[in-house]
């Protein structure tokens, strides 16, 4: 019987969900709930009943997992333990600092109520912290690193937007080439955050608007870009629609490490993401740990989860035989 996932929020990662559940066999689409007017969304899969965020919990008996796609600044610290009230639940919180918090809350609501619940789930966090951890484990002895881009950040770009003036934007993270060369050939550099990534600004200013004035807002922002070495360009709304109106990302996870009694022999491993679009590949991701969810809610497991808690074969569609013959 395939997998029931009910998805919350139909933004860019809702969207992404919907078409990840496509490409799963073992799984169908049961329900969408929405906190905007249930009439005015339309799914591009047929026949799913679109629901009030609201009246979520009524229908908690039709779904296996509820997948919440919300924002980690303010929707998912309320969203996830609420819901994990009624639903098995998967979240995609991305604010590093305030996980242990997160994850206690989450934990404390889904033990009371019977499910299994599980944050963070992503590439980063997510696959990028599984591979730090694993590199850690296998080389106790060295150092991580890790770069992020070239890629569109989401918050950097409203942060752009909201600048007086500002019509509209995108920002990419760069990571430093001459950084990243670095750490491959085993120097283990102590880096700054200026020596890892640059920020490039494509800005579309209003009309008649100061641009001296916006780049000296945008070079000097605390926590986004005065850390950084900042470019910005104005270019047309034309030109920001044609030339970046994707959301691509990727990033690169190193630990450089020594082994030997002298420590005589280096060793790199590597992990690294090229993504066309930031937020289909996370919906990928989530979907496969939405399967790992189910499993472990049909095992009777309560409590919350993260990605160092699942094991691997709880993620493929294929069974243990089946793993051991074919990838083992």
């Amino acid at each position: 019987m395939a997998i029931r996932v009910g998805i919350l929020g139909y933004g860019n990662l809702g969207r992404g969900m919907e078409a990840a559940i496509r490409q799963n066999p073992d799984m169908e689409l049961a329900a969408l709930f929405t906190r905007r007017d249930p009439a005015t969304v339309q799914t591009k899969t047929q026949g799913v009943p679109v629901y009030s965020a609201q009246d979520a919990a009524a229908h908690k008996d039709e779904i296996d997992v509820l997948v919440i796609c919300g924002g980690s600044a303010t929707d998912l610290p309320v969203q996830t333990p609420e819901y994990a009230k009624y639903f098995n639940v998967i979240d995609s919180f991305d604010t590093h600092a305030r996980i242990p918090e997160h994850f206690a809350n989450v934990d404390k609501a889904a033990k009371e109520s019977g499910h299994v619940a599980m944050i963070s789930v992503g590439w980063d966090p997510g696959l990028f912290s599984l591979n730090r951890m694993m590199a850690g484990a296998i080389l106790p002895e060295g150092k991580d690193y890790t770069f992020w881009g070239k890629g569109v950040s989401q918050g950097h770009s409203d942060a752009i937007r909201r600048i007086e003036g500002v019509k509209d934007g995108k920002q990419y993270t760069i990571p430093v080439d001459a950084a990243l060369q670095a750490v491959r050939n085993g120097e283990n550099p102590e880096l700054t955050t200026r020596e890892k990534h640059t920020r490039e600004c494509f800005v579309v200013a209003e009309e008649g608007a100061d641009k001296a004035k916006i780049e000296e807002e945008i070079k000097t922002m605390p926590n986004y870009f005065a850390d950084y070495d900042t470019t910005v360009h104005f270019i047309s709304e034309e030109e920001l629609k044609r030339d970046h109106s994707g959301i691509p990302h990727g990033g690169v996870v190193l630990r450089s490490g020594k082994t030997g009694f002298d420590k005589e022999n280096t060793h790199i491993i590597e992990y690294s993401l090229k993504l066309d679009s930031n937020p289909e590949f996370t919906s990928s991701v989530i979907a496969a740990y939405t399967r790992a969810i189910a499993r472990l809610a049909k095992e009777g497991a309560t409590g919350c989860k993260t990605v160092f808690d699942i094991a691997p074969a709880y993620l493929s569609p294929l069974s243990g035989e089946e793993l051991r013959k074919s990838l083992l």
